[in-house]
C-alpha cells in the first residue's frame, strides 16, 4: 500500500523568531524533520511531501530534499497566498498565510493515495508513525472517509514559555472522535491547565486528547477541503488574520456523517519548539532518546 507523508513547512516561525525547520537539533546537526521522515520510512511511508514558501526552496532543497532523495521520494509544492478558489478576488490587504487547511489542499494534485499530515517543527516520536500507518493499512480495502488521528495527552504537550493553542477532542468509548475544537491560550496556571476562551476560563484536567497536527486522510479529503475553503474565504473575507484550520475540516466532517476519525494514542513524548526558549529542551530530550539507543548518532 502507498503511503504518503505531507509535511508543513511553511510557517513563518513569526513567535520562534527565525526559521526554526532548518534549525540543528540532533548530536550529528540532526533538524526536527530528520527525524520525522527517519521515522516514516522506518513505519513504511514511501513518499514525501513538503509544502514550503518559494523563499526558502533553496535551503530546504540544500539542507533537507537532496540527502532524503537518496532514501526515498520527494517532492515539493509551494503554499501561496493566491492560491484561492475560482472566482474568488484575493482580499487587498491579505498578508497572512491561509493557514494549515490551506496548505494541505496545496497538495491536491500531486497526492492520489492515502496520506499522513505532520508540522514540520514537532517530534512526534516513533510510536505516532507507526500506529497511524499500522491503522491506515489495516484499513486499506474500505479507506474512503476513513480518518485518524494521532493524539496526544494534554498535559504532555504544553510548553514552559507560553501559552500554546490545541485542538482538544471529544471521543467516544472506542476512541472514535465525536467532535474537536480548537482552543487558544492553553497553559499552566499554578497547578491546574486552563484556556482562555473569549473572556472566559475553562479547565482542562490534563488528560484529554489533543491534536499536535498529526492526521491520517484519504484523497477523498480534497474536494471537501476545496468546499469548505471557499465557504471560509466567503464569511470571513473582512478578517485578514483569520484561518483555516484542520481540526475544523475535520469537526465538520464528521458530524456530517462523511468521515469518521479514529484517535490513536501515541506513546512516545511530544515535544517542540514553539518558543525559542523551548530549543534546549528539545536537544537534551533527543540527546537522551539517542544515549537511550532509540536513534543512531548520526540519522543520515
Amino acid at each position: 500500500m502507498d503511503l504518503t507523508l505531507l509535511v508543513l513547512a511553511a510557517g513563518m516561525g513569526s513567535r520562534y523568531g527565525g526559521l526554526k525547520q532548518l534549525d540543528q537539533v540532533g548530536p550529528g546537526g540532526e533538524t526536527i524533520i530528520d527525524y520525522s521522515v527517519y521515522d516514516a520510512i522506518e513505519a513504511g511511508f514511501n513518499k514525501i511531501v513538503f509544502i514550503i514558501r518559494k523563499d526558502i526552496e533553496k535551503e530546504m532543497k540544500e539542507l533537507l530534499f537532496d540527502k532524503y532523495s537518496k532514501k526515498i521520494k520527494i517532492e515539493y509544492v509551494f503554499q501561496e497566498l493566491d492560491k484561492i478558489p475560482e472566482g474568488i478576488k484575493l482580499p487587498e490587504d491579505r498578508v497572512k498565510p491561509w493557514g494549515t487547511g490551506h496548505a494541505v489542499l496545496m497538495a491536491k494534485d500531486i497526492i492520489h493515495e492515502p496520506f499522513v499530515v505532520i508540522n514540520a517543527d514537532d517530534f512526534y516520536g516513533k510510536s505516532a508513525f507507526k500506529v497511524v500507518a499500522d491503522y491506515m493499512k489495516s484499513q486499506q480495502n474500505n479507506l474512503k472517509g476513513k480518518y485518524c488521528m494521532a493524539g496526544y495527552r494534554l498535559k504532555n504537550t504544553l510548553s514552559e514559555h507560553g501559552k500554546v493553542s490545541r485542538g482538544v477532542c471529544t471521543v467516544d468509548d472506542k476512541n472514535n472522535m465525536i467532535d474537536i475544537i480548537e482552543r487558544t491560550k492553553i497553559g499552566w496556571q499554578y497547578d491546574i491547565i486552563v484556556a482562555e476562551d473569549q473572556e472566559k476560563e475553562i479547565v482542562f484536567t490534563g488528560n484529554e486528547f489533543v491534536s499536535m497536527n498529526f492526521w491520517g486522510f484519504t484523497p477523498d479529503v480534497f474536494p471537501e477541503l476545496e468546499k469548505e475553503f471557499k465557504k471560509f474565504i466567503l464569511e470571513n473575507y473582512e478578517n485578514i488574520k483569520s484561518e483555516y484550520y484542520i481540526p475544523t475540516i475535520v469537526s465538520h466532517q464528521v458530524k456530517k456523517g462523511n468521515a469518521t476519525v479514529k484517535v490513536l494514542e501515541a506513546t512516545d513524548q511530544w515535544f517542540g519548539v514553539t518558543y525559542q526558549e523551548d530549543k534546549p529542551i528539545v536537544i537534551q530530550k533527543i540527546k537522551e532518546l539517542t544515549e537511550e539507543g532509540k536513534y543512531p548518532e548520526k540519522l543520515w
